[in-house]
Formats: C-alpha cells, structure tokens, sequence
C-alpha cells in the first residue's frame, strides 16, 4: 500500500517538473495534462503487475503507448500548423513512459530519464540556435489569408532547401494573417535569397527577418 502511494507520488512529481515548462512556454498540453498523463500510466502499470496476477503486463503497456499516441495526436492538430505541437506529443509520450516506469518501480530509469527531458526541454533550445546560428532565421510575412497561401509558402522553401522549424499564425487587419517561420537555410543560401523568392509569391505583401 505505502509502496503504490510512493509511485503514484513520484509520478505528481517527476510528471509536474515536465509539464512546467510545457506551461511556461503556454502549450495547450500542459502542467495538468503532463501530471495526469503520468499519473495515469504509472497507475495503469501499477494495476497490470499488482491487479491481475499471470497476467501479462507487457500488453497492458503496449496499450498505454497506444493510447498516448492519440492524445499526442490531438495536441499536435490543436497546435495547428506549428511544428512545436510535435515536442509537446513527444513529451507527453515520454510522461507515459516515465510514469509506466515509475508504476512498475524502475525509480532509477525514470530518474534519469526525467532528467534528461529536463536538460532537452530547457537547454536544448538554445543550444540548438547557437549550433545554427547564421543559418537559423526568424521571417515575419503578412499575406492574404487565403486557402492555400501557406502551401504556397511551404513549396517555396522546399524548392530553395529551406527547413522549416516552426510556423505560428495570427490574424492581421481585414483578408491579412500575420506568419512568423522560424527557418534553417543551407549553409551556401543567402537569407536574402530567401526573403526574394518569397517577395515574388502572389499574396505575399511584406517581410520582415531577424537572424536567431
């Protein structure tokens, strides 16, 4: 009894510590929904090994991975068009695992293991921009806000070798939406070639750019 009270204990703490800086960062997954989710797998291991005696757990934990997959899917359709809804599935689906370690008393793998989200979480940012830095770019365009707009955007800069990092989406004044592309150019492409090309797509009225 006091040994599942500890797990589900850890499972508050370790889930929490992931999900603040998800909420720091204002992601619709969560403080809560990090803290639950780990909750809820290291509950379920807990019931898998505990609950049902010759049963097979290993099951019983494929399902959770299963599952979690289709939360990680509604946060990434409710980020939208940004590629940081993928981070926050990842980080959900590594919660799970976290927390299905923790039910099943593995305390040393989900130590490192949060750990480890930590460091990636909070340090990694940064340290990825300053690896690219002078090929990481942040673009500001208004442009017409119309279906297809950002297809066209997107062709654009796969057609130059341009990766897209993230993308967020705004409105803007009247048929105008506000587009900031966080961009990583190939090493022999010069920003300005970019920002050119982009001048040229019809619906593109303005750009601004700012080197990360």
């Amino acid at each position: 009894m006091a040994d599942s009270a500890l797990r589900l204990v850890l499972a508050v703490v370790y889930g929490s510590v992931i999900g603040l800086e998800r909420e720091k960062n204002k992601h619709p997954a969560g403080f809560r929904t990090h803290v639950l989710v780990c909750i809820g797998a290291a509950l379920i291991t807990l019931v898998s090994v505990a609950g049902f005696a010759g049963g097979d757990p290993a099951r019983v934990a494929a399902q959770i991975v299963s599952g979690i997959g289709f939360l990680g899917a509604g946060t990434i359709m409710r980020e939208g068009t940004t590629i940081r809804g993928l981070t926050t599935a990842a980080s959900l689906w590594t919660v799970a695992g976290i927390g299905m370690a923790i039910g099943a008393g593995y305390y040393w793998g989900a130590t490192l293991a949060t750990l480890l989200v930590i460091v990636v979480l909070f340090l990694f940012p940064a340290l990825e921009k300053k690896i690219l830095r002078g090929q990481y770019h942040v673009l500001d365009l208004t442009v017409a806000d119309v279906p297809g707009q950002l297809g066209q955007i997107g062709v654009k800069l796969g057609q130059l070798g341009v990766s897209i990092k993230s993308i967020q989406i705004a409105p803007g004044k009247g048929d105008h939406a506000l587009v900031e592309i966080g961009i990583k150019t190939p090493a022999t492409l010069q920003l300005h070639e970019v920002v050119n090309r982009l001048a040229e797509l019809e619906g593109v009225y303005t750009i601004k750019f700012e080197d990360s």
